[in-house]
């Protein structure tokens, strides 16, 4: 009976000793799991390839599910996992991504990668075959100079040399007075045609001139702008005002027409109060390079487009702006409430807004905790 017990406890001790082996087992591989999934979730988040600066065209539909845009952007190898950029989304609260083209990068972390859906998109596709020039939303002259010169067969030299044309712009200008009178008031601008590009994708094949390329653009803006024109004169702004104020606004990143139309009600409140826009927009205009940060030399730039410096709007247009962000100058929100102050919070686009300096700083505070 002895030997019966002893065989039993071994084998009783055996058996733990393999339910514990075989727990250690499954807790290990779960520690390996974790780690794994942790360790892959932290890369997920990063650029897929900070050193891949090159430009992918991709096309959000009406109506797609952050998990659907999550697919197109991982297909598209613009970032690692769509299922890790849909819980970024859910988890930071994002939404109100807009259907439209964009032109997107593996370097671009989620945040920016989010941010950009949330402005909306062109509704036009953003790269066509050669013979195709695309003005899109909130491009400058200068970068429609390039895409002249990759899209046909002018080169962007010829390009910006017709731009600086004011004779040119003055023949345009005989033909669209209600559009170009006051561009071709103001005497300082860089380009008198800044603006009034309308975005849009226009023939440059061998049968079209560069001319004639430009002015079906600038046609098509004076018809766009031409059911507005009187609402222009009820709210006491010229042409060059409103597509000024609209290019400022078109650099913003808004996610939405009200909050492109709270902005507006703002610059506006500015303008009345004599205040300095303190526009970074400007700035880069002035400077004529891109930086991704500002200094104190830069703010204090002599250019006449520099909205740090000079009070009230400027020469003129800092890019080619869409007719949402002109009707928005038209059609401001909130303006009899005395905003003077914006920013936007970066980690879910919201806009916040103050009518003195002491509310933007606790907005400041409230944005970077």
């Amino acid at each position: 009976m002895n030997g019966m017990k002893k065989s039993g406890r071994k084998t009783s001790s055996f058996g733990r000793k393999i339910i514990i082996s075989i727990i250690v087992i499954l807790i290990v591989l779960i520690f390996c799991v974790l780690f794994m999934g942790h360790s892959y979730l932290k890369a997920s988040l990063k650029p897929l390839n900070s050193n891949n600066h090159s430009k992918i065209q991709i096309d959000v539909p009406m109506g797609a599910s952050d998990r659907k845009i999550g697919s197109i952007l991982q297909n598209q190898n613009i970032v690692r996992s769509g299922m890790v950029f849909n819980y970024y989304v859910k988890a930071h609260n994002i939404s109100d991504f807009r259907a439209g083209y964009y032109e997107l990068s593996p370097s671009m972390s989620l945040q920016q990668i989010a941010n950009i859906l949330r402005r909306g998109g062109s509704s036009l596709p953003l790269k066509t075959s050669y013979g195709k020039i695309v003005v899109s939303e909130g491009s400058s002259i200068n970068q429609l100079a390039n895409n002249v010169q990759n899209n046909s067969r002018f080169s962007s030299t010829n390009f910006i040399d017709l731009m600086k044309n004011r004779n040119f712009a003055n023949q345009l200008k005989k033909k669209y007075p209600e559009l170009l009178t006051s561009s071709m008031k103001s005497k300082r601008t860089r380009y008198p045609l800044e603006g009034y590009l309308y975005p849009a994708v226009y023939s440059a094949d061998n049968g079209i001139s560069m001319e004639q390329m430009v002015e079906s653009m600038v046609s098509k803006e004076n018809g766009a702008l031409k059911p507005y024109y009187s609402r222009m004169k009820k709210e006491h702004l010229s042409v060059q005002q409103t597509l000024t104020l609209a290019s400022l606004i078109e650099k913003q990143n808004l996610n939405s027409e009200r909050n492109r139309e709270l902005v507006a009600g703002i610059l506006l409140n500015r303008i009345d109060n004599k205040m300095h826009l303190n526009s970074d927009t400007s700035v880069l205009y002035a400077l004529n390079k891109f930086k991704r940060k500002l200094n104190q030399k830069d703010l204090k730039n002599n250019s006449p487009y520099n909205l740090y410096k000079y009070i009230g709007y400027g020469p003129g247009p800092f890019n080619n702006p869409g007719l949402n962000s002109i009707k928005a100058v038209l059609y401001p929100k909130k303006r009899d409430q005395g905003y003077l102050y914006f920013i936007v919070n970066p980690k879910n686009g919201k806009l916040l807004l103050a009518k003195n300096s002491l509310e933007q700083q606790n907005n400041a505070k409230k944005v970077s905790k």
